[in-house]
């Protein structure tokens, strides 16, 4: 078998498939057809819809390692109008494959799926240990949720997430946490304002003085941003009406060891502050949010979601590293710019967690998405590579 020319065929069906968070069952039909089809030994769909595909070894010798390959395969909607080429077609180009979701990230997760099988049929299995990939959903709306029933079904020792690397090494990340801020005032005709209390107004005392918090900064994550991203009052529209209340979202950026509580303290106690001063009435809590997945199930989830780093010199990650050296490639060690599933899986579980992943971080979410036929080649030997090193 020509195991490139596989990956791009996987990579442009699953492009194929439109998958939006919550409607994922086309492209994850695909999946499961794949594990089931090529020989995998366990294929599971869990609660919320992920499809998850098992190479078992057949050699015990008392290491029995478990990986997991994490790659979710929901994507954020388009505006077709605006692409060049149809978004769900995967049309090769110029050593491009475009397509939603191209880069971010179905050809990550072929490359994974593909370099596992690889693996397995190269070995005849001939391994201590599992080796798993996930097609995981609802990525795009709630990082770190649905693994969190894929962890429950494998437990692994070590989890590799395919977010786009530009085929460096990652072993952190910042987490996100999103943080609503209320004002309660009382309502009254705009005609006679004195008669109520406006909550914009008193929401724009708050705000001022949460701009005066600095969050912690740490070495190599970088700072814990605090960025103010919605603002809107209640009637809206609020024709001849005083707003009698006032919703103001934060995007807050998490580093290692950061609870919701220590998250959210500042701010109340800004609000306490103003309240004994001026008797505003206000509060703050995490923002909760609820999704129907397309099985039927509930995922839901206050939006906190952790960050994590891990020392580079621990074992496995240098397994991992001296895999993608021999893969050709010299990756530098660094870190997500951005939120992955690796809030669960190392932020909330701490299980030892890299990423590794084809293509560049600015192709996510913009029209005209693609991936780069060089970067899945260069991806697929490097996650072959990692196996071999692993479980040699």
């Amino acid at each position: 078998m020509n195991w490139h020319e596989e990956n791009i065929r996987l990579t442009k069906e699953l492009i194929s498939k439109k998958s939006y968070s919550g409607k994922e069952k086309d492209v994850i039909d695909c999946l499961r057809n794949f594990f089931e089809n090529s020989g995998f030994d366990e294929v599971i769909i869990d609660k919320y819809g992920s499809c998850i595909g098992g190479i078992v070894g057949k050699r015990d010798d008392g290491k029995n390692i478990t990986t997991l390959f994490d790659g979710h395969v929901d994507t954020v909607v388009v505006n077709e109008e605006k692409w060049s080429f149809p978004p769900f077609v995967a049309t090769e180009h110029n050593g491009r494959i475009y397509g939603r979701g191209s880069s971010d990230m179905k050809g990550a997760l072929s490359s994974m799926a593909v370099a596992t099988l690889k693996f397995a049929k190269e070995t005849d299995k001939d391994f201590s240990g599992k080796i798993y990939v996930s097609g995981s959903v609802f990525e795009e709306v709630f990082e770190g949720v649905a693994p969190r029933s894929v962890s429950e079904i494998v437990n692994p020792d070590f989890v590799i997430i395919g977010e786009a690397s530009e085929l460096n090494l990652k072993i952190g990340q910042r987490g996100r946490a999103e943080i609503v801020v209320e004002t309660f005032g009382v309502s009254a005709h705009s005609a006679n304002p004195e008669k109520g209390v406006n909550a914009v107004l008193l929401m724009n005392d708050v705000i001022r003085e949460i701009e005066n918090i600095v969050p912690n900064e740490q070495e190599k994550l970088g700072k814990g941003i605090l960025v103010l991203t919605d603002i809107i009052s209640s009637p809206y529209p609020g024709s001849s009406v005083i707003p009698s209340s006032c919703r103001a979202t934060y995007d807050r950026r998490l580093l290692v060891g950061e609870t919701p509580e220590s998250v959210l303290e500042p701010i109340q106690n800004v609000l306490s502050k103003l309240k004994e001063e001026k008797g505003i009435e206000a509060k703050v809590s995490l923002a909760e949010d609820s999704k129907l997945c397309y099985t039927g199930e509930e995922i839901s989830s206050s939006r906190f979601f952790p960050g994590w780093l891990y020392d580079e010199n621990e074992k496995l990650i240098q397994k991992a590293y001296n895999g993608l050296k021999n893969s050709g490639l010299d990756p530098e060690i660094t870190n997500y710019s951005f939120c992955t599933n690796g809030s669960h899986y190392a932020g909330e579980k701490g299980i030892l967690t890299i990423g590794f992943g084809p293509s560049h971080e600015s192709l996510a979410h913009i029209d005209d998405e693609y991936v780069e036929i060089e970067q899945l080649k260069k991806a697929f030997d490097g996650y072959y590579e990692i196996l071999r090193e692993i479980y040699k």
